[in-house]
């Protein structure tokens, strides 16, 4: 073990190629080298393969040398020492990074793939080394050669590692998103041009050029996906009121996202990459930008359509199912909220901003109730899936889900509570400050049409608003045979026990403040306070007409 390693230091010139070949056939598929932990024989190779990528003037030597270099970046240990300015200096050279009238040819093209790939792994295992990139030259050579990826000579393979390695910059310094985010319109064009070679394939011999391709290639759909995550990068505190050409960019980008996510690849996979990149990208845009997810039907001149009063909303289900999927995963706790808050932060967004889209997410997920024997929590459509998510631990995700649901419901607490339950719901009110003197308070848009059904109607007498469900029987009062001295003691007794609960922090009781929400009490005498108070006040409100 080892003799390749000092081959390489050791190595004459004229020996460079057979010593690089045989190291890398011995360590290609290797990820730790700890024989380089003796003495400074780190440092030496890495000082011989510097000499040798800048001595060499061949290009398969070239290419070979920074092949090893990319099996040592594997490792993280002393990265940030080893790769001087010198040796960014010379890949800068070599790529052609640091020069505009770099012609590229076969040989030349490949070094630069190797260097793009060790520079991933430099940047990736060495944070100081992400940190130096903003300002060392390779973030703005990798901006200007992205600005010529209209240029068909250039690689996939070397627009998806530059693409990667700026969302890799992007994504570890916040200063780099503001340096790169006057790339948003090139990056649009990329995502267009995607579109436009995918469809010039499937149209080669069609006349009809304007229907859009079905499916991606996987380098396609993997270039998209890249560019995807770089624009959520640099959109994630996009203001749209400074500048009204970013509002128009973000405007144009929707209306792009909107082809994505009716387009697929041919790998399951990597189409539902696609997706969730797409709708990543959609929770940063504004509000108003979600318009152009629903084209009028009359501009539509696709064959696949989904109309709803006039606009197409394919793209608003598909969406939709992309929910349903992931409802239907049964995810583990830890991974709800990751593959759960974007979508429904998405669908939040886009019926709390546009009217048609609500009342279609509406009809999708809360049509007219046929079912009033079943818990809404019980079982397998959005709705269901929905209410039990309104108990979920994770704070974050159930509050997303409840002002989903409010806004579906028009911000009618009623309404909610009949499609949800008020035992589901509660928590929610609570949170939003709807529950105000132990009444729930309608929100601003409370006016709603009839949507009782035959059924509903039929049973509406014997549901419990509770449970959100018909209950067959009417269960027997614990109090009815009881005389009201055994009324008062039981009550006693159980002031009693909440008391010494309190006391020993095992719950935390609370009564509703003048906003609405929940505020800890000091004594469970307080609770009798407020039942006074709310007796007082229904009393007021049975005398007045």
């Amino acid at each position: 073990m080892g003799t390749n390693i000092d081959a390489i230091i050791l190595a004459e010139k004229e020996n460079w190629g057979p010593a690089l070949e045989d190291f890398i056939n011995q360590y290609l598929e290797t990820f730790t080298l700890p024989e380089l932990n003796e003495g400074t024989r780190r440092k030496d190779v890495w000082n011989a393969l510097y000499n040798i990528a800048k001595l060499s003037e061949d290009q398969k030597i070239i290419k070979n040398a920074f092949i090893a270099v990319r099996i040592l970046s594997r490792e993280k240990d002393h990265l940030a020492e080893l790769i001087n300015d010198d040796w960014i200096d010379l890949m800068m050279k070599l790529s052609g990074l640091n020069d505009d009238s770099f012609q590229f040819d076969t040989d030349n093209m490949n070094v630069r793939v190797e260097i793009l790939r060790c520079l991933s792994n430099i940047l990736f295992n060495s944070e100081q080394m992400a940190i130096n990139s903003v300002n060392n030259g390779i973030l703005d050579g990798l901006v200007k050669s992205i600005n010529h990826f209209s240029n068909e000579t250039i690689l996939y393979e070397i627009k998806l590692l530059e693409i990667k390695l700026v969302f890799l910059i992007t994504a570890l310094r916040r200063d780099a998103r503001e340096k790169v985010f006057h790339l948003m319109a090139t990056l649009i064009q990329i995502l267009e041009d995607i579109l436009k070679e995918a469809a010039d394939v499937i149209n080669l011999n069609n006349e009809q050029s304007h229907i859009p391709p079905l499916f991606l290639t996987d380098n396609q759909a993997e270039l998209a996906c890249e560019v995807l995550k770089v624009l959520f990068n640099i959109t994630i505190n996009v203001n749209t009121s400074v500048d009204p050409e970013v509002l128009a960019n973000c405007y144009t980008l929707v209306k792009t996202l909107r082809s994505y996510l009716i387009i697929s690849s041919l790998i399951k996979e990597k189409t539902n990459n696609l997706r969730k990149d797409v709708i990543h990208l959609l929770v940063n845009m504004p509000d108003e930008t979600y318009k152009e997810l629903i084209p009028s039907s009359k501009d539509n001149r696709n064959k696949i359509t989904l109309e709803f009063e006039g606009h197409n909303m394919t793209v608003v289900y598909e969406i939709l199912m992309f929910l349903d999927t992931k409802l239907r995963d049964n995810l583990n706790i830890d991974r709800q909220h990751d593959s759960l808050c974007p979508v429904i932060t998405v669908l939040l967004k886009g019926s709390s901003s546009n009217r048609l889209i609500r009342k279609f997410l509406r009809n999708q997920i809360l049509p007219p109730l046929t079912d009033v024997h079943s818990r809404p929590e019980e079982g397998d459509t959005l709705r269901n899936h929905l209410c039990r998510l309104l108990t979920s631990p994770l704070i974050h995700l159930r509050n997303v889900v409840g002002k989903f649901l409010f806004v579906l419901c028009k911000k009618n607490a009623s309404r909610m509570i009949k499609y949800t339950g008020y035992g589901n719901a509660a928590g929610f009110f609570a949170q939003e400050g709807l529950l105000v003197k132990g009444q729930v308070q309608d929100g601003d848009e409370s006016s709603s049409d009839d949507s009782e059904t035959e059924e509903y109607a039929e049973h509406k007498h014997g549901i419990d608003p509770v449970k959100g469900c018909y209950e067959e029987l009417q269960r027997k009062s614990a109090l009815e045979n009881m005389t009201d001295e055994q009324k008062e003691y039981e009550a006693m007794k159980l002031a009693e026990l909440m008391n010494n609960m309190l006391e020993t922090g095992i719950i935390k009781p609370c009564t509703l403040g003048e906003d609405g929400k929940p505020k800890p009490i000091e004594h469970v005498l307080q609770l009798q306070e407020g039942l006074k108070n709310q007796m007082l006040n229904k009393n007021e409100n049975d005398d007045s007409d």
